[in-house]
């Protein structure tokens, strides 16, 4: 087991790289002259020419790229080109808005989602399988946003149960933080219910066809032990599969639910970024959500030994 998690911690080493030339390269593939568009229609060529000099594009490229490796390595992400802070100081500020959004969705999505889809399995072909599978498809096919907009119309607007906008550190108390959660968590983990809620459903469907479920229903255990303890045991893999792919949705779908409800976090930063076209700021952004994509993944794997003593490494 320690010499397949070493492998593996060594194997994400190569991805980060590719990543990290990607990254790198959005100053060089991206449409005009960068440091043109940085510094506006109004600057001069000196202007221009000292922010080019700044971002290193008068410099070979492979030279320039293996500095900025090097500076990865020593976690230093840059400066910021309109604010002048490090990359590194901006993500802190901006961390805990974020990870408490994507906790709580995480959260409530697989204490809803798994629930609601072994229910669907249980009673497949009724109506309660008909309305919880056309919640899934409903959930999976209205943009986040929209969801977000309603949300607010409707909670925060019309019957003012909680507010619109804004974030609440937790340190503030617990209730103002989760408050100002519930609805971009609801939001933001519509589609993530949905995604999970199916694959639990079509892999419970599968589990329950096998023979040891009758075994156990022919031995008189109930219908619950036979759900949770039997079934769903064996269905984990797949679930936990669904689960570790769906931070992918998580990391995209807080950029907008941010910008919808106004949170202070990663999001709204790659946001401002992007429109400022701040590359330190927005590599910086790039290569942290791919590095915790790759470490969630690496998780995930890790996680199925624990689900399943079947697999081993």
């Amino acid at each position: 087991m320690f010499a397949y998690v070493v492998r593996r911690v060594l194997s994400t080493i190569p991805v980060m790289a590719v990543v990290a030339l990607f990254v790198f390269s959005l100053l060089y593939i991206a449409p005009g002259d960068p440091a043109a568009v940085i510094a506006g229609d109004q600057a001069t060529p000196e202007d221009v020419e000292k922010i080019r000099q700044s971002l290193g594009l008068d410099r070979p490229f492979l030279v320039r790229f293996g500095e900025w490796a090097w500076q990865i390595v020593r976690l230093d992400l840059g400066t910021s080109i309109f604010t002048g802070l490090p990359v590194t100081q901006l993500i802190a500020q901006r961390l805990e808005p974020t990870m408490s959004l994507m906790v709580v969705t995480l959260l409530l999505a697989v204490t809803v989602a798994v629930p609601l889809g072994v229910l669907a399995a249980w009673q497949a072909g009724t109506v309660i399988d008909r309305l919880i599978m056309a919640f899934a498809v409903f959930g999976f096919s209205v943009p986040v946003f929209v969801v977000g907009y309603i949300l607010a119309y409707i909670f925060a607007l019309e019957l003012d149960w909680l507010p619109v906008q804004g974030y609440t550190p937790i340190a503030q108390g617990f209730w103002p933080w989760l408050e100002n959660l519930i609805l971009p968590s609801i939001a933001l983990g519509c589609v993530y219910i949905a995604l999970i809620a199916r694959i639990t459903r079509a892999t419970m469907l599968e589990v329950l066809q096998q023979d040891y479920v009758r075994t156990a229903k022919a031995k008189g255990v109930g219908q619950a032990g036979i759900l949770f303890l039997h079934a769903l045991k064996n269905a984990a893999v797949p679930i936990v599969t669904v689960i570790g792919i769906g931070i992918a949705l998580l990391i995209g779908g807080a950029v907008v639910t941010e910008s919808v409800f106004a949170i202070p976090g990663l999001g709204r930063l790659t946001v401002d970024a992007i429109l400022r076209r701040d590359y330190p700021v927005i590599q910086g952004l790039v290569l942290l959500f791919s590095f915790v994509y790759v470490l969630v993944n690496l998780l995930i794997d890790l996680v199925y030994t624990l689900v399943d003593p079947r697999i081993r490494y």
